[in-house]
């Protein structure tokens, strides 16, 4: 294989190049380029870090940045076991998203996947085989549209992977429910039946996509879950009799999020809005939020701005428009807001 150059951010790999003890365990972590998928495996790196565990967190460089940028709460470079490491990538057509589009699937975001899967399976493998030789033994968490990134760490002999569920045991499960016909289900599980069906939800290009990490071997040790049995217990235990999804082990190991948030120095500003939220009656404002992936049209906005006003309840509302590919790159759309929003 030809040798690929990363790009080191934090800390040094330790192992017997540096003289020290061989490590007994080493995470990798393999996220897939969007938002809602690059903070849940941070907040996990966290985690594990706290357990004096080496964790590598792997991406392309614009998106390791966009991981680092937008992490709230904490500070990632602050955490001496947790190291970024980047892998450039060739440059890629980054549309903007459309909000008036029918379906709000996150097309624009496609291609930025895409790109990286193909261009991040040669290094990320060459980067475990290196610091295979440091630690007794390597875990790669990689999330579960990253299958085609992760497929050869199968020949490291002390590798083992586990394949992170990015999205609800819910929405996985009725995932698979639909597609096997929609069978009698456990009377528990009866709001299955209520959820509209996926057909027509998914853009083309995803789907294609899909193709690219379904043809990659699966080797995973077991599915991670950002849930808790608390409140999706029935559903992981359907999943891990769902011989679809190709393993019985499955566990829930969230939240993720931090519980305690520390004060920041600029804290009198970034969080006027949370002050006044913590000065309000309990259950009286309303939180309006579309996401990452999702931007509304001008004419929606204007619905929505004046329903929100006529409903007379307090409410906060966070009107961006949806990420590019590379967020870096390019304009963001303002979206125009009636008379008295600010």
């Amino acid at each position: 294989m030809a040798t690929h150059h990363c790009i080191e951010s934090h800390g040094q790999e330790n192992g017997v190049q540096n003289g020290m003890e061989v490590a007994p365990v080493v995470v990798v972590m393999v996220p897939l380029p969007a938002q809602g998928h690059l903070n849940q495996l941070l907040h996990l790196s966290r985690l594990i870090s706290a357990y004096n565990l080496p964790v590598y967190y792997i991406g392309t460089t614009m998106h390791n940045r966009q991981t680092k940028d937008r992490a709230h709460g904490w500070d990632p470079s602050a955490i001496k076991n947790l190291h970024f490491r980047e892998f450039p990538i060739p440059p890629f057509h980054n549309p903007l998203p459309d909000p008036n589009a029918t379906t709000k699937f996150p097309s624009q975001l496609i291609l930025a996947c895409h790109t990286s899967s193909i261009h991040l399976r040669e290094p990320v493998h060459e980067f475990v085989n290196r610091i295979s030789s440091t630690a007794r033994r390597i875990v790669v968490i990689y999330d579960s549209l990253m299958s085609y990134v992760v497929q050869d760490i199968a020949s490291i002999s002390n590798a083992e992977s586990y394949c992170f569920q990015s999205i609800s045991a819910f929405s996985i499960y009725s995932f698979h429910w639909e597609n096997a016909g929609k069978p009698d289900v456990h009377a528990e599980a009866e709001a299955l039946k209520e959820v509209p069906s996926e057909e027509g939800c998914f853009a083309p290009e995803f789907l294609e996509f899909l193709k690219l990490d379904r043809e990659a071997k699966k080797f995973n040790s077991g599915d991670l879950y950002n849930a808790s049995r608390v409140v999706e217990g029935l559903y992981l235990d359907l999943l891990a009799k769902e011989k679809s999804t190709g393993t019985d082990k499955l566990w829930a190991i969230g939240p993720f999020n931090p519980v305690t948030i520390p004060e920041r120095k600029d804290s009198n500003s970034h969080q006027k809005c949370l002050k006044w939220l913590d000065k309000q009656p309990k259950n009286t404002v309303i939180f309006v939020s579309f996401g990452s992936t999702s931007s509304i049209s001008d004419e929606q906005i204007k619905e929505l701005a004046l329903g929100l006003e006529r409903s007379e309840q307090k409410f906060i509302w966070v009107l961006r428009d949806a990420d590019k590919g590379d967020v870096f790159e390019g304009e963001v759309r303002r979206a125009p807001l009636p008379e008295g929003y600010g």
